[in-house]
C-alpha cells in the first residue's frame, strides 16, 4: 500500500513541479527541490496516516478498548 502511495505521491510532485515552471518559469533550483520536497512528503506522511488510521480500524483493537477499557484509576 505504501509503494503506491508513493507512486502517487510522484506524479503528483511532478505535476507541482510543471504546474510551478508554467506559472513561474525558471526560478532558483533550491526553490524545485524544496517544493518537490515538501509536497512528497506530504502526500506520502497523509497517505501513511490514512493507512494505519484504516488498519487499526480492521484490527479490532479500537473495539477491545471501547468494551475493556484499561483500570488506569483503579488503585
Amino acid at each position: 500500500m505504501l509503494g503506491w502511495i508513493a507512486v502517487v505521491s510522484g506524479f503528483l510532485t511532478a505535476v507541482t513541479l510543471g504546474i510551478l515552471y508554467l506559472l513561474h518559469g525558471p526560478v532558483s533550483i533550491h526553490l524545485y527541490i524544496a517544493t518537490g520536497l515538501g509536497v512528497f512528503a506530504t502526500v506520502v506522511l497523509a497517505g501513511a496516516l490514512m493507512g494505519l488510521t484504516f488498519l487499526s480500524s480492521g484490527t479490532g483493537h479500537d473495539e477491545s478498548m471501547i468494551e475493556t477499557p484499561p483500570n488506569h484509576d483503579r488503585p
